[in-house]
Parts: C-alpha cells; sequence; structure tokens
C-alpha cells in the first residue's frame, strides 16, 4: 500500500459512530489494523468495566478495516457475521484492537480482532473476535 491508500484508511476509519466512540488510529499495514480508544465514563457499564458493546465495536470495525487494507479503492467492505468472546473485564485508561486477515478470498476476507486492556503499562487480552466480512464493488451502491 501507498501512504496515500494508508492515509485514506486512517481518516476513513474515524467516521460516524466510530468518531462519537473516540476511536483512533495506531497502526495500518497491508492485512493489519491496529485501534485504541482512550476510556471515558461514557465508555462504561454499570460495574465500571468497558461496556461489551463498545468492544464489540472495537473489534468489528477494526477486523473490517484490516479487510479492507486487503482490497482496492473500486471495494467497500461489509461485515456478514462476526463472533466474540469476552474472558475479562476491560479495565484500565486504554483499550486497544489488533486486528489481522486470517484469510482473503476473493469476496469473502477473515479477519481476527484482539482487544487488550491497558492498565498502569500492562497489557491483558480482554476478548477475541472472529470478523466474517464481503467485499462489495462500489458500482454497487450506485
Amino acid at each position: 500500500m501507498d501512504k496515500e491508500r494508508i492515509e485514506f484508511l486512517k481518516k476513513d476509519y474515524i467516521q460516524g459512530f466510530p468518531a462519537y466512540c473516540g476511536f483512533e488510529v495506531d497502526r495500518v499495514e497491508y492485512g493489519i489494523f491496529e485501534t485504541r480508544l482512550n476510556i471515558r465514563q461514557e465508555h462504561t457499564q454499570q460495574d465500571g468495566f468497558v461496556h461489551a458493546g463498545v468492544i464489540a465495536t472495537m473489534a468489528d470495525h477494526t477486523g473490517g478495516y484490516a479487510a479492507y487494507t486487503t482490497v482496492s479503492e473500486n471495494f467497500r467492505i461489509l461485515t456478514i457475521e462476526f463472533k466474540i468472546n469476552y474472558f475479562k473485564p476491560a479495565v484500565g485508561d486504554v483499550i486497544v484492537c489488533r486486528s489481522e486477515v486470517i484469510n482473503k478470498g476473493k469476496k469473502i476476507i477473515a479477519s481476527e480482532s484482539q482487544v487488550f486492556s491497558i492498565s498502569q503499562d500492562q497489557e491483558k487480552l480482554v476478548s477475541k473476535a472472529m470478523v466474517t466480512l464481503m467485499a462489495v464493488p462500489v458500482s454497487a451502491f450506485t
């Protein structure tokens, strides 16, 4: 990928609901996308842990953009299925999502997203998601 494509993906990722949540992009490479979220009070649930919906959104969206790095600008990526496991509550100052394409077909792409909470410079794996996506031609949207 060239620098223009990387900059496009970084900006494109942070729109709409992900922008509202406060997601930030840390790393973009072919088949890899990494993001972070500085935890705010509004990201938590009644017990003070990061809400499962925030984690699921981050895992899905970041996995989608890992897939998006593998197609041309003539395609868009849509989630067709995802499954998520939660291992422990996410607490701390930051959560980080690391997503990687694990299988790329012509139309169907599978990404794996791992979400870590970071507290006092210690990372803990809190969740893992499998995201199945479809590469859809831009022309299908016009």
